[in-house]
């Protein structure tokens, strides 16, 4: 049976309007609600539905941030995970972790751990970013199946269907590999009280980028941060002929 790592980011809650900070360095997150991306649930919840096939022995998820990136890691082991690792990255240098940093840590965690399959989500729902699978395959020297939206194992091999602009692409896939999990994979299980319960209990390993050998310097600066510009309100126009007067005026036409 496979070894699974899987990866899993503390973000900002999809449901907050996000704000930007007055001297425009970054977004206000002190005071804010965060939660698990929503694309590393995903994630969570195959490699949790691959144990309960008898498909993977044992699952191991991996938090990068500051101490409040254990409380992600609690509700990925509360919802079957078996243990966890955060490598703690303090929150003043999180805005400059790029995806770069976070696939090398992975890469020598899979490599230490002797991880058979590495799940990530696509991409965080903060910075959009969707490279950190791509890299991770890359620095493992594995196959990848990013997007996948259906995972299948046999005979050593994955199968895997993914999203692609022009419709659905089916690929088999050795192990070890990397997959990214994409929003039709599957539906993430809520965590029931009990296995909240028994989550505090389960062990999480803290490491430092420094003890993996993993180098975190900057390799960019953030140099602005600001609002999209606001949009203009819609207008209801009686008929055609006043919306091809209106186009003209504005000089559309």
């Amino acid at each position: 049976m496979a070894r699974v790592l899987v990866g899993v980011k503390r973000v900002i809650d999809y449901a907050v309007k996000i704000r930007v900070k007055p001297d425009k360095s970054g977004v206000l997150t002190d005071g804010v609600k965060h939660s698990m991306n929503p694309f590393d649930e995903i994630a969570v919840e195959e490699a949790v539905r691959m144990k309960e096939k008898k498909i993977a022995a044992e699952i191991i998820a991996v938090s990068c941030g500051p101490a409040q990136a254990q409380e992600t890691l609690r509700t990925a082991l509360a919802m079957g995970v078996d243990r966890g690792i955060h490598v703690d990255i303090p929150a003043a240098q999180m805005p400059l972790l790029q995806p770069i940093h976070v696939s090398k840590i992975l890469a020598k965690i899979a490599k230490d751990e002797k991880i058979d399959l590495v799940i990530v989500g696509k991409q965080a729902i903060d910075d959009d970013g969707n490279q950190t699978a791509q890299m991770t395959a890359a620095y493992l020297d594995s196959p990848q199946g990013v997007f996948a939206s259906k995972i299948e194992k046999t005979n050593g091999e994955l199968t895997v269907t993914r999203e692609i602009d022009g419709g659905l692409e089916t690929i088999k896939i050795k192990l070890p590999a990397v997959v990214s999990a994409d929003l039709r994979l599957n539906e993430p299980r809520y965590a029931t009280l009990p296995n909240i319960m028994k989550a505090k209990k389960k062990p999480i390993k803290k490491m430092t980028p420094k003890d993996l050998g993993v180098d975190t310097t900057p390799r960019i600066d953030i140099i602005s941060v600001e609002d999209p510009p606001t949009r203009k309100a819609g207008s209801v126009l009686p008929d055609v002929d006043t919306l091809v007067a209106k186009l003209k005026q504005e000089g559309h036409l």
